[in-house]
């Protein structure tokens, strides 16, 4: 992850942000709002989820709502965004704003589900707004991925599950074997073609 700070939204160049926006079929600069990929995550959630729950990586919290109001479960939303922290809120989310899983304590969650940024972006590509840090996974589209995996097995209680999007824009294969080198058995849970990419959701439980 970059370490400079974005901006609310206004890049120098005004086009990046609203371009990656445009390619997703967005129209907010801000704050990622569902598409395709959350409503795959969420009917996972739905499905599989259970405890208490952490939506990594929230948004708007829409992801992280469906999981409270369908299954009645103890459901909290964390963004690097603070922005998207106070539009969970709003969405009557419990909206933390984190930096991926720092802040949480080991054991706390026994589901956690992630939909990480996860389009290839060019590596002179500058990270200079909120919309590219929700949407821009590094030049391998795994750069979050990664450091997730690292920690997650840290925050997860010791039956719990994570849900994982996985784009094959990232490399299915590659995201695989660092849930391998992780320690985490994966199962995919449902999936969706569309034309320009495969979307599947991995549910991961320690092997």
């Amino acid at each position: 992850m970059n370490d400079a700070e974005p901006d609310d939204g206004e890049s120098d160049d005004g086009e990046s942000a609203d371009g990656l926006a445009e390619r997703r079929g967005l129209d907010d600069a801000v704050v990622y709002q569902p598409a395709e990929d959350s409503g795959l995550l969420a009917e996972a959630a739905v499905a599989e989820a259970h405890g208490r729950v952490l939506e990594v990586g929230t948004g708007s919290g829409w992801v992280a709502r469906r999981i409270a109001d369908e299954r009645g479960l103890d459901t909290v939303g964390s963004d690097l965004n603070p922005h998207a922290a106070r539009q969970a809120r709003e969405r009557g989310v419990e909206g933390i704003v984190a930096d991926l899983l720092s802040p949480f304590r080991a054991d706390a969650f026994d589901t956690v589900c992630f939909n990480p940024p996860y389009l290839p972006t060019d590596p002179d590509n500058e990270w200079d707004d909120w919309m590219e840090h929700a949407l821009s996974g590094g030049e391998s589209g795994r750069e979050l991925i990664d450091p997730f995996l690292d920690d997650v097995g840290r925050v997860l209680a010791p039956d719990g599950v994570v849900l994982l999007l996985v784009s094959s824009l990232t490399g299915y294969d590659e995201v695989l074997e660092l849930v391998a080198d992780a320690g985490f058995a994966a199962e995919p849970v449902v999936e969706e073609s569309f034309p320009f990419e495969t979307l599947t959701v991995l549910a991961l439980r320690r092997a």
